[in-house]
């Protein structure tokens, strides 16, 4: 976005007291709960969360973070272990996934993701050990550290060979996603034979987890990826298409392969807990509704595809509680397609638009859906999502919503990039670090949309004193025109 952008909506960092900041949620009219004054004991509180085998010893929760940073056949670089060495020192004791690793080549998103199987292991294997190391030397013990690998497949977002080539592996034809990236009406669906061999790539890459000792793995269902396609499959024919029933088969047999051939492994889910239809940049560069016609695509949404429906997310969730999981991280929407809706942010990637919507608005959107699915299912632990636009009032809100068991986790994702040891400034009563809080500038998007790997380049001096930091710059300096 052109340095010469002025935000229509009032950046945070200029909402200098707490004051400023809830005339300024009360004028948006939204619901956002913020705490009159900080009280670390509330994120310090341990949760024990059923079949799993440590109890996280603090509120605080590290969302997966990719950094488009590992070699092509699927392996750790220095970077990712640099990434991987924040997180633990970070003072969050839950680490939700670390980072989406596939569970086969096709199916990754980019060519440098990483990917498990049998030659990464060893990697995969010491990129956990030093976790915990790094976490015993920073904090004493890692008895209390809770550690998960997310698996994943890329469905309709398949980058595996190149940068710049898409190979969707689709689920059903979409007709406004299927024109904005170009796939004709005769570009194949995955076949339920394909799918049931996926399957069994999830249970074979869940086994290596747990033998590199990860305490659980994340079923991801989020983002538009594959395991969030199955839900709003209802047009597809077949076992995995159409009824609840079908479009939930490829979780129940992913729990039922895991149960059977990696016992005593935890499994959780980041679930996109409701979906809008696709935005389109319209005048003025803001986002807009791709289409005014039904939309029928957005799983926990109305046929509008704009008005929250949880009424299937919340059956989905019922559904994976009956199979024996009971962590779950909620987010939203997708990156692809209105990254406003998963990742609110007042500076929108170079693939993107401008908010069509103050992005507090979104914040609490989240916040509220999150609390509405733990309501209904107040015998599961919930991880939140959407945190980082908050920026210095971050702690105030998350601290208030764990107050009144509207979420069980605070989770941190873009956050933690620029200020990965926020958690443990909090806990310890210590002045937040201004020059670190993430502003939300998406560089960390725009660099991998354009093949660099992700990282912070305004904050970390790590990524804004390299080569990648001038070749983003160029890119942005050609985007702005």
């Amino acid at each position: 976005m052109s340095s010469k952008y002025k935000p229509e909506y009032p950046r945070i960092a200029q909402l200098k007291t707490i004051e400023d900041f809830k005339d300024h949620v009360q004028k948006l009219g939204i619901d956002l709960p913020i705490a009159e004054q900080a009280e670390s004991e509330v994120f310090k509180k341990p949760l024990a969360i059923e079949g799993m085998p440590v109890t996280p010893g603090n509120r605080f929760c590290i969302l997966p973070m990719e950094g488009w940073d590992g070699t092509t056949d699927g392996r750790p670089t220095e970077l990712t272990m640099r990434r991987w060495k924040n997180f633990a020192i970070s003072g969050a004791k839950l680490l939700f996934g670390c980072e989406a690793v596939a569970v086969s080549p096709e199916g990754r998103a980019n060519p440098h993701q990483l990917m498990l199987n049998q030659n990464t292991f060893e990697d995969f294997k010491t990129l956990r050990e030093m976790l915990v190391l790094e976490h015993e030397l920073s904090f004493g013990t890692a008895e209390d550290l809770l550690i998960g690998l997310q698996l994943t497949h890329s469905g309709r977002f398949c980058k595996p060979n190149s940068k710049t080539k898409m190979e969707p592996r689709i689920l059903y034809h979409h007709p406004v996603l299927d024109q904005k990236f170009g796939l004709g009406e005769d570009y194949p669906l995955l076949q339920d034979e394909e799918i049931d061999v996926i399957i069994q790539q999830y249970i074979q890459a869940a086994v290596l987890a747990r033998d590199a000792g990860f305490h659980f793995v994340d079923i991801k269902h989020c983002h538009g990826y594959l395991g969030h396609e199955f839900l709003s499959a209802y047009d597809r024919p077949g076992k995995y298409g159409g009824s609840f029933e079908n479009r939930t088969r490829f979780l129940r047999s992913i729990v039922e392969g895991i149960r059977a051939n990696a016992p005593g492994l935890g499994m959780a889910i980041r679930l996109s807990a409701f979906d809008m239809q696709a935005f389109k940049t319209g005048e003025g560069s803001k986002g807009i509704p791709a289409t005014s016609e039904k939309y029928t695509y957005a799983f926990g949404a109305s046929a509008d595809g704009l008005t929250l429906n949880l009424d299937e997310p919340i059956a989905f969730l019922q559904l994976a509680y009956n199979l024996g999981i009971r962590l779950v991280c909620i987010t939203a929407g997708s990156p692809y397609y209105n990254p406003h809706v998963i990742r609110p942010a007042l500076f929108p990637p170079s693939d993107g638009y401008l908010p069509p919507e103050d992005p507090l608005i979104g914040v609490a959107r989240q916040i509220n859906a999150t609390a509405a699915i733990k309501k209904a299912l107040p015998q599961m632990a919930f991880v939140g999502s959407a945190y980082s636009y908050l920026q210095e009032w971050l702690p105030l809100v998350g601290q208030e919503v764990i107050k009144r068991d509207m979420v069980d986790f605070v989770g941190l994702g873009r956050m933690v990039l620029s200020y990965p040891d926020m958690p443990a400034d909090v806990l310890n009563d210590r002045a937040l670090q201004r020059k670190k809080i993430c502003r939300t500038f998406s560089d960390c998007t725009t660099a991998p949309r354009n093949g660099l790997v992700s990282g912070c380049y305004p904050l970390d001096p790590l990524y804004k004193d390299s080569d990648y930091y001038h070749e983003l710059q160029s890119i942005k300096t050609d985007v702005d025109g």
